[in-house]
């Protein structure tokens, strides 16, 4: 124990903080200190069927490669199509919950555990960060749900990296979730990594058990008219011309899973190059696209 450590350990055992409590406070504290790391590029992972967690395909072993070639971060900021929010909040819990928000599903599943820590001192700077708006601390009610441990435990097995969540305000208009993005985009050069978890098409609606079910012709035109407006970096085509056709209407019939775009759209930089990092369309109407934004 060092001697700043010490120094509080002393002060604090009156109250009852014990040490290994102290250190895990200390210790996320300093989580972000240090010398400059490289900047850390973004990522916008399509999450699919629940099931993905849990099975092993092309799509979960490309995540687990490109887990294992991105520079490790000091943590982990989320933005889950899974958490839709009056307002937008943060989780700023020391240990997040694993929350299995679905049904009908193997209780395999149900068993799944992601036990990453969370990172009060980085929620805080989160919160600090966006000083235009308003970002609310979660500290009980939320966790991290399946929209973003069934992406990392294919990333990060070992799920020894902080994990938090930011919520979607869904009450708020499109550039409000451009802006927040923007705002986050400083927290790349001291290492977090900022993950978009929802799926850019997305209609339960139509969806098509069978495995490997025929995609829609709406649903690959939709999905192809995407991938070349990034690839052109005409990102004000993707966050305002999604409904000016029918299949961008069926395919984003409502928006929750294609709003965690427009965070890492708004966090890019003009000089960072897009990688497709996987490509597919599940179920019929379920675009997997990937990609990463800044990867070298």
């Amino acid at each position: 124990m060092n001697r700043r450590l010490a120094l509080l350990a002393l002060g604090c055992a009156a109250v009852g903080v014990s040490t290994y409590q102290l250190t895990k406070v200390f210790m996320n504290s300093k989580l972000l200190e240090g010398p400059n790391t490289e900047r850390m590029p973004l990522l916008f992972i399509g999450h699919g069927s629940p099931m993905n967690a849990i099975d092993s395909n092309p799509y979960t072993k490309t995540l687990n490669v490109l887990g294992e070639n991105l520079p490790k971060p000091k943590a982990i900021l989320v933005v889950s199509a899974h958490w839709m929010t009056e307002g937008s909040w943060i989780t700023e819990m020391q240990s997040p919950k694993t929350i299995h928000d679905f049904y009908g599903f193997p209780q395999e599943l149900f068993d799944v555990q992601y036990p990453a820590p969370g990172s009060p001192e980085v929620a805080k700077l989160v919160r600090e960060t966006v000083a235009d708006h308003k970002i609310h601390p979660d500290t009980e009610a939320w966790g991290l749900d399946h929209g973003t441990w069934s992406v990392l435990r294919h990333l990060y097995p070992k799920a020894d990296i902080p994990v938090l969540q930011l919520s979607l305000h869904m009450e708020k208009p499109n550039q409000y979730h451009v802006e927040l993005g923007k705002e986050l985009s400083k927290l790349r050069d001291k290492g977090v990594l900022i993950l978009g978890s929802g799926n850019l098409v997305h209609n339960l609606r139509n969806i098509r058990w069978e495995p490997n079910a025929k995609p829609y012709d709406w649903a690959i035109e939709y999905d192809e008219w995407l991938k070349s407006r990034l690839q052109e970096k005409d990102f004000s085509a993707v966050l305002n011309d999604y409904h000016n056709t029918a299949a961008g209407k069926l395919s984003i019939p409502t928006m929750e899973h294609y709003y965690p775009l427009h965070y890492i759209l708004g966090a890019a930089d003009k000089s960072d190059e897009i990688k497709f990092e996987y490509e597919e369309l599940q179920n019929g109407s379920i675009s997997m696209r990937s990609f990463s934004l800044g990867r070298k």
